[in-house]
């Protein structure tokens, strides 16, 4: 079929063209800014799962839910070393100069003089403004350097000029579990704060299934403050209207066989489906798609997923940390006792520590739970068995 109508879009964070099985997740981000957006009070969100599942576009999904509704949006991809400052910082500039227009309320232009202080704690090359003179602004005082009271005091100002527009503020953070430990504590106390004085404000997190508990290590209420969702891989049913839904937009059809193929090798995961599903349309013959066409296109599709989503990341290890992942292979993908991948390596838990610590900040594994460690990605296991001796 033709390439140029092919529906299905592996990529990190691209958007499906049928987001399906996610409905939960989507109505409880809605009630939640519907329910800020009334001056009620509402549950933030945290969404956790293993990579490919479709956290980020989920949260992409929630940003534009929000700026539908002329939201104040801040949306950021947490990375080891950057600042949630600077990121935050960034990802506000644009959205605060399409507010910052002639006949501004008062709140307003308290919010933006608050901002513009803001920039300043991690910006000194220059003077920048929104083109507006805010000497008798009232705001500013959010560059004292500690990034709990300047954060705390742009959100408190920035939900104030929300409401006197009628709306709120969202804050997205993707890869959370990334955000260092006094960050996300932080996080949580303004979160609290805000949540008290009823504030306009409400925090989306994603991460990998270790961010509920790095939330409940920072504060012990945090489990009170989000609803929280794991996103997994799709029922049988969803994954099915994944591959059908798309294209019988474009006038193809699916034979039920070729589908049970593909969804049985995706396994559900989301990123899976997109990437065997475009690689079946491109070696279909015909506008409908055979079980000889699945089984082409997913064998097509495997070896793209070993030469790209898998290969990048073994690719990240070295020597010692390939010889930790392939230790874990034996257990699959369920996870695996420390003790025991010591054992297969013949050395001591505590000689192997610096290799796993090195794994967990590369973003290869992750402890669910005190000595368990796991893949990142799911059917990581099984590529790592395919990897020569």
């Amino acid at each position: 079929m033709d390439p140029v109508t092919n529906p299905y879009s592996p990529g990190a964070g691209r958007p499906p063209a049928a987001l399906v099985g996610r409905e939960a997740q989507l109505s409880a981000w809605a009630t939640a800014i519907a329910r800020v957006q009334a001056g009620r009070d509402a549950q933030s969100i945290t969404l956790y799962g293993l990579r490919g599942v479709g956290k980020t576009v989920l949260l992409s999904r929630f940003s534009r839910m929000a700026r539908d509704l002329d939201w104040v949006v801040a949306q950021i991809e947490a990375k080891p070393g950057n600042s949630m400052r600077d990121l935050i910082g960034e990802a506000l500039r644009d959205e605060l100069v399409e507010l910052a227009r002639p006949g501004l309320g008062r709140r307003v232009l308290t919010a933006l003089k608050t901002y513009l202080s803001f920039k300043t704690s991690y910006d000194t090359s220059g003077t920048w403004s929104f083109g507006l003179d805010l000497k008798d602004a009232e705001g500013g005082g959010a560059d004292s350097g500690a990034f709990e009271p300047d954060l705390g005091k742009l959100l408190r100002d920035l939900c104030g000029a929300a409401e006197e527009r009628g709306v709120g503020v969202a804050l997205l953070v993707d890869e959370a579990q990334d955000l260092p430990n006094g960050e996300l504590v932080a996080l949580c106390s303004i979160l609290h704060g805000a949540t008290q004085r009823q504030e306009r404000l409400v925090v989306a997190l994603a991460g990998l299934p270790s961010l509920p508990r790095k939330l409940a290590e920072a504060k012990s209420y945090a489990e009170r403050q989000f609803s929280f969702h794991v996103i997994d891989a799709l029922s049988e049913a969803d994954a099915a209207d994944a591959l059908i839904d798309p294209a019988l937009d474009e006038g193809a059809q699916w034979d039920p066989d070729a589908v049970d193929h593909v969804v049985a090798r995706a396994g559900g995961y989301p990123y899976f489906l997109q990437q065997y599903g475009q690689e079946v349309w491109n070696v279909a013959d015909g506008s409908t798609i055979t079980r000889a066409d699945a089984r082409q296109g997913v064998e097509i599709g495997q070896l793209a997923l070993d030469s790209g989503f898998f290969r990048i990341r073994w690719d990240r290890a070295t020597p010692a940390e390939k010889d930790y992942l392939k230790a874990m292979a034996v257990d699959g993908d369920a996870g695996s006792l420390t003790g025991a991948v010591a054992d297969r390596l013949h050395k001591k838990i505590n000689a192997i520590g610096p290799t796993r610590a090195n794994l967990i900040n590369k973003g290869l594994v992750y402890s669910p739970d005190h000595g368990i460690v796991a893949y990142t990605v799911p059917a990581m296991a099984a590529f790592v068995r395919r990897q020569p001796v």
